[in-house]
């Protein structure tokens, strides 16, 4: 199957099975997202969305963070991954934010990967999620499928396995891709036990093939 016939086959899938995808992240502003996703490295939104209703009401703003140290925030994400270096990035950022950009959050990929704690990932998540932006951001969940299926061939890296994403999947559904293949890893392509059984992909996955 040529690749453009195999992208074509999973958008169609995804486009019928999750027509109103979007993220499990709960947030009420910019400054509110921003901190979910960088609590959410390596931690389920599940968690996050679990520890963020006590951080926000104490913190709802960049400018109440950025007068918190970083002992207080700690004791209000102390059940995510890595807790101490969140606490920090999160103590930095919001500081960063107040200082240079009156405690808004900036719109462009180059600023928000200035502020401490944020990656490209993370910056391309507010790209698609807040600003509604075509981006692909690429955690595990979006690596791991995109291999699997075939989407990506021996991609080494989340850069590599952005831009061939990027390359084949039409601009204006960047953003949705992004949280399909989020839904599909997190749901069904799980990474110890994929549920092939669940999966409408079976015939045109890779991994699917190799595997039986």
């Amino acid at each position: 199957m040529k690749k453009s016939e195999l992208y074509r086959r999973v958008i169609d899938y995804f486009q019928q099975t999750m027509p109103s995808a979007e993220t499990e992240l709960h947030y009420g502003s910019p400054f509110q997202l921003l901190v979910a996703v960088v609590l959410s490295a390596q931690c389920t939104d599940r968690r996050v969305n679990m520890v963020t209703p006590a951080l926000f009401a104490a913190y709802p703003t960049a400018e109440a963070m950025a007068q918190a140290s970083e002992e207080q925030i700690f004791s209000y994400i102390r059940s995510v991954s890595y807790p101490n270096s969140k606490s920090r990035h999160l103590a930095g950022l919001s500081r960063m934010l107040v200082d240079e950009y009156a405690g808004e959050v900036p719109d462009d990929m180059e600023r928000l990967q200035r502020l401490p704690g944020v990656g490209r990932k993370t910056a391309n998540v507010m790209e698609a999620v807040y600003f509604d932006r075509p981006a692909m951001p690429v955690d595990t969940h979006v690596f791991r499928v995109a291999n699997r299926i075939g989407l990506t061939v021996d991609s080494k890296t989340p850069l590599q396995t952005e831009h061939e994403l990027v390359k084949h999947i039409p601009r204006e559904l960047l953003s949705k891709a992004h949280h399909w293949l989020i839904l599909h890893g997190r749901y069904v392509c799980q990474a110890r036990r994929p549920k092939c059984g669940e999966c409408g992909l079976t015939e045109v996955c890779r991994y699917h093939k190799t595997a039986n």
